[in-house]
């Protein structure tokens, strides 16, 4: 869903761009011709699907992510050091938010439960005791990463 949400993004704004460089062309007295027409058409396609490709491969280690085993929870971020905390340790889970800014809030029972290895990346994303995790993006969608944090957790959520 991350590569489709830059595509939509970049398509629109490289849209712009040509319309805009287009009507400032037009304005000078430039008017394009066929062939470039068809080079504007092929821009319209290519360019987004070049760029979106080029982003995801960027950005594709430092996502945001969510794992979850018989051990516990492991999040982490985008851009942020991975936390690891035990089922026994998760007091709550929630969401923040709506569409793709939504957060996956969750709550351990105490701060010595949670384990954040040493590597590179920032600190992990907090809001007083809770930890925040952005899931707008993610498939399967937020509420039903929710649902399944809710049948792991049930006595406790």
């Amino acid at each position: 869903m991350v590569f489709v949400t830059m595509l939509w993004v970049i398509a629109v704004v490289w849209s712009v761009c040509l319309a805009v460089t287009l009507a400032v062309l037009w304005a000078f007295g430039i008017h394009p011709g066929p062939g470039d027409i068809v080079t504007i058409a092929e821009s319209l396609l290519l360019v987004p699907a070049v760029g979106a490709g080029l982003g995801i491969l960027v950005a594709w280690r430092r996502l945001g992510r969510l794992h979850s085993s018989v051990h516990g929870l492991e999040f982490a971020a985008t851009g942020r050091k991975a936390v690891s905390i035990p089922w026994s340790a998760v007091a709550s889970v929630g969401l923040r938010h709506r569409g793709v800014f939504t957060d996956l809030v969750v709550t351990p029972t105490s701060m010595d439960a949670v384990s954040v290895p040493p590597g590179p990346g920032r600190r992990p994303r907090r809001r007083g005791d809770a930890f925040l995790v952005d899931i707008g993006l993610m498939s399967p969608g937020p509420e039903i990463v929710l649902a399944e944090l809710h049948r792991r957790i049930p006595s406790k959520v």
